[in-house]
């Protein structure tokens, strides 16, 4: 059973970054909105318990990423952001209606791979590979197994030693019934470096690991 959206974080065919694209030049306002919606993230969506105010909290949020993406145009790690907060906001709202953010955020994640895949570590890998085995497939929603596939294994290419894309690949792992490969990447997912100003998101997937590592070794699914 497919569920609508969940995040993620909160990852279509692959795209390939412009010749013409070259780093950014050095934004620390940037950087600050940035880490401040990333750690606004980690906070609604491991500390809040579920029900409408978190519902409305990543509301607020998503509009906030949105304002951040607008200012910034043809900035990847802006566009990254706004889809992972869409993505949750869709986890988090449920039903049917979540399938319009979970578009509204696959739209924004090609776009950030389009002008820079290896952004945040190839961040938009993980998160679209996420939304391609959690959504739907045809002809409610855009869920494809193999492209999910195809995705994760190339945000674990860029960031092997990942939080994120080493846990999300063992989910994806589950989804296909290859659970004693899942566990490796749970391995790898708790050995993961701790990342400066996102230590709440650090702890809140580190527990999830725990959990998949549980149902996993109990045979449950």
């Amino acid at each position: 059973m497919k569920h609508l959206c969940l995040l993620l974080l909160p990852v279509t065919a692959l795209l390939a970054t412009s010749s013409a694209w070259s780093a950014p030049a050095a934004d620390p306002a940037f950087d600050a909105e940035l880490l401040a919606i990333q750690q606004a993230w980690a906070h609604v969506n491991y500390e809040m318990p579920a029900g409408d105010a978190r519902v409305r909290e990543f509301e607020a949020l998503e509009r906030r990423a949105e304002k951040f993406t607008h200012e910034h145009p043809g900035r990847a790690e802006a566009l990254i952001w706004e889809g992972i907060v869409e993505s949750s906001y869709a986890g988090a709202k449920g039903g049917l209606g979540a399938l319009s953010l979970c578009k509204e955020a696959k739209g924004n994640l090609e776009a950030a791979l389009a002008i820079d895949p290896k952004s945040l570590d190839g961040s938009a890998y993980t998160s679209l590979g996420t939304l391609y085995f959690k959504v739907p497939g045809f002809p409610l929603g855009f869920g494809n197994d193999d492209k999910a596939g195809q995705l994760l294994r190339k945000a674990l290419e860029l960031n092997p030693n990942g939080i994120d894309p080493n846990y999300f690949y063992a989910e994806y792992l589950h989804d296909q019934d290859r659970d004693r490969e899942a566990l490796q990447y749970l391995d790898r997912a708790a050995r993961a470096p701790a990342r400066s100003g996102r230590e709440t998101a650090d702890r809140g997937r580190q527990d999830e690991v725990v959990a998949l590592r549980r149902k996993l070794q109990g045979g449950a699914g």
